[in-house]
């Protein structure tokens, strides 16, 4: 599994509520992916946190 963070992110904290092993809010006050591989415990995680997106900024593959 692969994830990014887009340019709408808006910083509002649910993916780092949802998945803090692999989100987290950057200098810049937006999400980061903080892990190059998701493990495979998190991925449900990762895929509920880009379900729960409000501007649908992250992207799983």
């Amino acid at each position: 599994m692969k994830v990014t963070i887009s340019e709408e992110c808006i910083g509002c904290g649910l993916c780092e509520g949802t998945a803090a092993d692999v989100f987290a809010l950057g200098d810049e006050g937006v999400a980061e992916v903080i892990v190059d591989e998701i493990p495979e415990e998190l991925e449900d995680d990762v895929q509920q946190a880009a379900d729960d997106c409000p501007v649908g900024a992250i992207e799983v593959e």
